[in-house]
């Protein structure tokens, strides 16, 4: 079961990963996008581990609900909104429970996927963090390394695509041969997640 000094370990261990991978979100965002991706995500998740340090959240949804809530408040961009929509939204859905097992989760970021399929408009081949998340969320049932291994397979998979939502999508054919800064970003939060899990493993 997960509760929510796991939450936090994920979100710390995403905040590590986003501060180590910074430099390349931000040149992946350079040729389609406002290259800022990798300092806006560094600066939100910054300040969701300092956060949850200092006031650390009782329930595995209240770690993620604030969470989401402060990328709203600090990731510059529409990437402060969509992920914060995707974690609010998996925090609500988990409620008050003390534990939840990794199902729920799923469920629950599925929740979060589905809200910011509906906030962005983008769907499965758009060229978006969507393409990450739906094949992770889809994998995560059967574990956390299957999410991050669909996760980053969906980034990657960007690449050829042509961008039909976001900033990206105003490049038309000159997005082709571009990964998506926000799937990438995405893949980071599901490694994370695994790296949570280890973490937990070793801590048995």
């Amino acid at each position: 079961m997960l509760d929510a000094d796991f939450f936090r370990r994920w979100m710390t261990a995403a905040a590590a990963s986003v501060d180590r991978e910074a430099d390349r979100l931000t040149a992946l965002d350079s040729p389609i996008g406002d290259a800022d991706h990798g300092s806006n995500m560094q600066r939100g998740f910054r300040a969701v581990r300092d956060a949850l340090d200092k006031e650390p959240p009782a329930t595995p949804g209240a770690v993620l609900t604030q969470a989401g809530r402060l990328l709203i408040s600090t990731v510059g961009g529409a990437s402060g909104p969509l992920y914060g929509t995707l974690l609010r939204r998996a925090g609500k859905t988990l409620g008050d429970a003390a534990e939840v097992d990794r199902r729920q989760l799923a469920e629950a970021l599925r929740a979060g996927t589905d809200a910011v399929m509906r906030l962005g408009g983008a769907a499965p081949g758009d060229k978006t963090m969507i393409d990450a998340l739906v094949p992770a969320v889809d994998a995560l049932g059967d574990s956390f390394a299957a999410a991050r291994d669909a996760a980053e397979e969906g980034a990657v998979a960007t690449t050829p695509l042509q961008a039909r939502k976001g900033r990206a999508s105003y490049l038309g054919e000159r997005s082709i041969g571009h990964q998506d800064p926000g799937a990438t970003s995405s893949a980071l939060l599901f490694a994370a997640l695994l790296d949570a899990s280890d973490t937990e493993a070793g801590h048995e």
